[in-house]
């Protein structure tokens, strides 16, 4: 009858041992090249360069991480910069046109307040596109995500959304002069640009409504649509966001002053 010695035993001992240690050794070496493998997230001001030059790339880091506070807060500082900018005269001289052409007396714009008119405008402005962009993206979420049943959580479409202000932020600077020198605060590059044939009326005011930076942020909103559920082309996510945007401009088209 054999019976087993104390080396055996401790040697059945140490090779278990060395098996479990290989194996976390091995699971350890897997998370490691896992984090190697992910490249580090970029930060703000190359985020902002990507969304212009390179936005498929700029869509998969934001999905991967979906960071939206510093994004949004540079996003609607530059469009409250937009409107602070502007002279306190081009104000005035806006609102007493639009005074004018309702049948009003223009000469009832207080002095005081239209030299705050640029801060207020810049305020509101400010406070108006996280409002909106925090709307928007749930809205977005709930299309993407609940109706067409994607993936993808809130947080993934508010921070493609902030990213995407980049556009209407930095193109809105450089009409700047030209909001100046027509003493139109609120001139944009819009489709009712290139239809400026159309007589005054319902038409006219939809393509006036269709915002070619807010075209321009759709397109930039459908590759990180793509990023964060892959199933979901760029072509089929660019169709719907731009979808939208008609749809908003048939509804508010009657309301854009021509």
């Amino acid at each position: 009858m054999d019976v087993p010695t104390p080396d055996s035993g401790s040697e059945s001992v140490t090779d278990k041992l060395e098996t479990d240690e290989t194996q976390v050794s091995g699971a350890a070496d897997e998370s490691i090249g896992e984090e190697e493998s992910s490249p580090p997230f970029p930060p703000i001001y190359r985020r902002f360069i990507d969304v212009f030059f390179s936005p498929g790339k700029m869509g998969a880091d934001v999905a991967r991480e979906p960071r939206w506070a510093v994004a949004l807060l540079v996003g609607a500082l530059l469009i409250g910069l937009q409107f602070g900018i502007i002279p306190a005269e081009i104000y005035e001289i806006a609102q007493r046109r639009q005074i004018l052409s309702a049948g009003g007396d223009p000469s009832q714009v207080p002095e005081a307040i239209a030299r705050f008119l640029p801060l207020i405008s810049a305020v509101l402005g400010t406070l108006a596109v996280c409002i909106m962009t925090f709307l928007m993206s749930g809205i977005y979420a709930i299309i993407f995500a609940f109706v067409l049943g994607g993936e993808g959580r809130y947080r993934q479409y508010l921070a493609i959304s902030a990213h995407a202000l980049f556009i209407p932020a930095l193109i809105g600077l450089f009409l700047t002069p030209l909001r100046i020198s027509t003493e139109n605060p609120q001139a944009s590059l819009n489709l009712g640009s290139f239809f400026f044939f159309l007589p005054v009326g319902y038409w006219r005011g939809v393509f006036m409504a269709m915002d070619i930076t807010q075209i321009w942020s759709a397109l930039v909103m459908a590759q990180g649509v793509h990023a964060i559920d892959s199933r979901r082309s760029v072509k089929s996510a660019a169709t719907i966001l731009l979808g939208f945007i008609v749809v908003l401009a048939l509804i508010f088209g009657r309301f854009i002053p021509q």
